[in-house]
């Protein structure tokens, strides 16, 4: 793939992150520097797809609109009678991006969708798991240009996981925030 087909925020990964994630932990091979392997979209329903099997419809046509691909519909696992819950019931909707369709939804995310947050303060820099990939929620779908605000049947909210290459915590988080991620001022000592 040439320079000009490439999305905008990879080309920057690959001419301008690389080379500052190189200087930054002094890697000797080329290969040690972190990159991205893949975004994962997860919109729990929980007792919502219960009450209403329209709201699994919904939900998976709003994710499909956000990713820009077919998403799943992820089902229990196993019955849970507290719960009112049977195996095989539909109970959220999630999908991975890779490749072409990662890179351009991280640009839609940092550059368009998260400063449309109201009262936006910053991402925690705290929700990293221990092995360098990112985890974090957003309370409504509406900040994604994609979604009609008029056509929304209810308000949700999704977790998306960013998974990297890095080994550790601050090797993801010199990744995600060399390409923009808007984290908050305080909060990661050293970071």
């Amino acid at each position: 793939m040439n320079n000009k087909d490439m999305p905008r925020l990879q080309k920057m990964y690959r001419e301008e992150v690389r080379t500052k994630l190189q200087e930054v932990f002094n890697f000797s091979n080329p290969m040690e520097i972190p990159g991205f392997t893949k975004v994962v979209l997860n919109m729990g329903l929980g007792k919502e797809a219960m009450d209403n099997a329209n709201n699994v419809t919904n939900a998976q046509a709003q994710m499909e609109l956000i990713s820009g691909q077919k998403c799943v519909v992820a089902k229990a696992k196993s019955s849970i009678a507290g719960f009112r819950l049977r195996e095989e019931m539909p109970i959220g909707v999630f999908t991975t991006l890779r490749g072409d369709r990662m890179w351009e939804f991280l640009d839609r995310l940092i550059n368009f969708s998260l400063p449309r947050v109201r009262d936006f303060r910053g991402l925690s820099p705290k929700s990293f798991d221990g092995r360098g990939n990112y985890n974090f929620g957003i309370t409504e779908q509406a900040i994604f240009p994609e979604i009609d605000v008029d056509k929304i049947d209810k308000f949700r909210g999704m977790n998306i996981t960013i998974v990297t290459t890095a080994k550790t915590d601050e090797e993801g988080y010199e990744l995600v925030k060399a390409l923009g991620m808007p984290f908050r001022r305080s909060g990661r000592g050293g970071m």
